[in-house]
């Protein structure tokens, strides 16, 4: 997700400094290329070699006659992304005054200065985040076009931000965006259908692939709603839903003001009608299936200009029969592409796949991550927004 992307990365003086080390860790692994910035305070919670061996880089804790912070974040600086994390109450409030007495704080300035992309990831106890002027100082600072990574508010403290949340903004920033302004629906994951109060109809599938395009489509900057029987997710806006029913009203719903929707979804073909009271086991059963409505169908009906594009699962292994039968989906609901897959990769972080158009089919081999990339980008050419380079 971050390939060839150099960030700087600015540590303050909250207790969170503790999960640098892990979140320069995680930031490598994603592909970025990592240098520390520390504050006086920050090293008296994590010592600047811990960062340096997270980041396999020099860490800068003072600001020197090598004016390390134009190196970093200046015109034709360094990094492509100044990201802070975790950052005070103080240095978010320094920021905004335009006060440079830290590394951080200069760092912050220069980079705002030389327009270099500024991710900020608030972290203190939940009393000085509620304070006045550092909501100020917030909203100040976001006028100017920082990135904040809302923290988590648990037991009386805002707490920093996931790695994947933190991540994905950071990706966001450091790229071209060229779904911005755009509003993505995006459908993930298995359905069930209740028989009883205990057990369900469902089938295999794990939600990665939706998701994974759920987060391409935000990391290229669009507003992303996420339709899934699954958790909160920090790249999107998620309606919760269980059944092919529910997942249809709420994709209906979301489809009002939305630019474009990919239903990945591995939606219940069957329902069935559910007993109030749990089923007695030992009996013999018979259940009486009722097909359900084909989404992508429905949601054609209602917005005939809605460019949607379909997910299509066979079990035959056979190309050309993948290649067929998307096609088929692909004319019957004037879809704008499908993606072909074998339903050997549910579950798994690998997939194989076909993006079938009306006229071609590219073979895909690789990562979900990999794949959902290539959907969003895709995605902006179907819009005529362009295409990303992050």
């Amino acid at each position: 997700m971050l390939e060839g992307v150099n960030v700087a990365l600015g540590v303050t003086g909250s207790i969170a400094a503790v999960k640098t080390v892990e979140l320069a860790h995680e930031l490598r692994r994603q592909g970025a290329t990592v240098r520390g910035v520390m504050t006086g305070s920050a090293q008296g919670i994590i010592h600047p070699w811990a960062v340096e061996f997270a980041t396999d880089n020099d860490v800068v804790t003072e600001i020197t006659g090598s004016v390390e912070h134009v190196d970093l974040c200046g015109y034709d600086g360094w990094a492509d992304v100044f990201l802070i994390a975790p950052a005070t109450a103080n240095t978010v409030g320094k920021i905004a005054g335009a006060v440079d007495d830290t590394p951080v704080t200069t760092c912050a300035t220069t980079a705002l200065g030389a327009d270099t992309p500024v991710v900020i990831a608030p972290a203190m106890h939940e009393p000085m985040y509620d304070h006045p002027g550092v909501l100020e100082a917030i909203d100040t600072v976001a006028e100017w076009g920082v990135d904040f990574v809302d923290p988590r508010i648990e037991e009386g403290k805002a707490k920093i931000a996931s790695e994947e949340a933190i991540i994905s903004d950071v990706a966001r920033a450091a790229g071209d965006r060229p779904l911005a302004g755009e509003h993505v629906v995006v459908t993930s994951g298995a359905t069930s259908e209740s028989i009883d109060p205990v057990r369900v109809i469902t089938n295999r599938s794990s939600g990665k692939m939706g998701r994974a395009v759920a987060k391409a489509c935000y990391v290229r900057g669009a507003d992303v709603t996420l339709v899934h029987d699954g958790p909160d997710v920090p790249y999107a806006a998620v309606r919760q839903v269980e059944s092919a029913a529910e997942m249809l009203a709420a994709t209906r719903e979301a489809c009002a003001d939305a630019d474009a929707l990919v239903s990945v979804a591995a939606i219940s073909d069957y329902t069935v009608e559910a007993s109030d009271e749990k089923l007695r086991s030992g009996q013999d059963l018979t259940l009486e299936l009722e097909p359900t409505p084909k989404l992508i169908d429905e949601i054609r009906a209602e917005y005939p200009e809605l460019p949607i594009i379909g997910f299509k699962t066979e079990t035959s292994g056979d190309e050309g029969a993948m290649v067929e039968q998307a096609r088929e989906t692909l004319e019957r609901a004037g879809l704008a592409f499908v993606v072909a897959n074998d339903a050997s990769v549910m579950g798994k972080e690998t997939t194989r796949a076909l993006l079938v158009h009306a006229d071609d089919a590219a073979r895909y081999e690789g990562t979900k991550i990999g794949l959902g990339g290539e959907i969003a980008d895709s995605i902006a050419a179907v819009l005529g927004v362009g295409s990303t380079g992050g």
